[in-house]
């Protein structure tokens, strides 16, 4: 596969779950990777092992607006030049909620709305300045979730559903924006995918069975179809779908 030979792709969150399907998957359509993670260093070698020659492992706390910048600048120096951003890193914690203290409240909030909001729409600056000033186009990826339009039924997880709904709007601004300047902006909606911080979840609204028989399909989102996804709309060969939100969740939320 060489659909994205000679692009280079910069994954956020890609030492688990859907971070590291899509790493695995840009890099097996012929990408480079530029693969952040914030500890796992393991996970984000696991992710890109299928072609390491063309991976670059950066570890970053993108809950620091410096990391952030220290980030891009590392990635823009391993790579030279950057043409694809896919934003998936996010945190989403278990406790936070309405009835939990305040404290707690404070301190979920906080890093909900800089790892989930305040971090990808440093990284969209960064690439949309970027690109701007080389007089190209790229292509941001936004991985969402349904959330962000439908609410979460987990109660503690109301400022990761909020966080996300932030960066949502903030992607769908970029496309509007820039679109005459060849910078294009997608998101992708996934439902229940199978990934560990989905379990977590699950656990607070019943758990995995519980979560499964409400589904149409009987399954949770596979994390490679959601890479799928996300190598396509880096093909470019759909630019005008710019702005749009796909949803991915076997039926289970349509509007």
């Amino acid at each position: 596969m060489d659909a994205l030979a000679g692009k280079t792709v910069v994954v956020t969150g890609a030492s688990k779950g859907i971070g590291a399907a899509i790493a695995a998957a840009m890099l097996a359509a012929g990408a480079r990777v530029v693969a952040q993670y914030a500890t796992d260093r393991e996970g984000a070698e696991a992710a890109v092992a299928g072609a390491p020659g063309r991976a670059v492992l950066l570890g970053a706390d993108l809950a620091e607006a410096g990391a952030v910048d220290a980030f891009w600048q590392a990635a823009r120096a391993e790579a030279g030049r950057i043409d694809v951003l896919v934003n998936n890193a996010a945190v989403m914690r278990q406790t936070g909620g309405i009835l939990d203290p305040v404290d707690e409240w404070d301190r979920v909030w906080a890093e909900s709305l800089a790892v989930n909001t305040l971090a990808p729409a440093r990284l969209m600056r960064h690439a949309v300045r970027d690109w701007r000033a080389e007089g190209r186009g790229g292509a941001i990826i936004g991985i969402g979730s349904w959330v962000t339009s439908r609410g979460t039924s987990n109660p503690a997880a109301i400022a990761y559903a909020a966080s996300k709904a932030a960066i949502a709007a903030a992607t769908k601004t970029v496309a509007r924006a820039h679109a005459a300047e060849g910078i294009l902006a997608y998101l992708i909606s996934p439902g229940v995918v199978n990934t560990r911080l989905s379990v977590e979840s699950a656990a607070r609204t019943g758990g995995v069975a519980a979560v499964t028989a409400q589904l149409p399909m009987g399954e949770w989102v596979p994390p490679e179809e959601v890479a799928a996804l996300a190598v396509f709309l880096a093909e470019g060969r759909a630019r005008h779908l710019t702005g749009a939100t796909l949803d991915i969740n076997g039926a289970a939320y349509i509007r």
